[in-house]
């Protein structure tokens, strides 16, 4: 399993996330290559990235596939 973070410079958010992803491995005890990549605004649209941190599961920004109105 291949787990990838892109996030803006400055992003408050993304040492909380790399905690939590770094702890759901350990514990799930899944084998992950896990990336965290700062990208420019540039970038962040040539991806079609819809925030800041996005993270992206095999490929695939996960964003897209939690059912509206949240997790069930």
């Amino acid at each position: 399993m291949k787990i990838e973070s892109f996030f803006a410079e400055g992003c408050g958010s993304v040492e909380q996330l790399r905690r939590h992803v770094e702890q759901a491995v350990r514990e799930e005890g899944i084998e992950a290559e896990v990336c965290f990549h700062q990208v420019s605004p540039e970038w962040a649209e040539r991806l079609g990235l819809g925030g800041s941190p996005s993270v992206w599961v095999n490929g695939r920004d996960i964003e897209g596939d939690v059912p509206a109105g949240g997790i069930a």
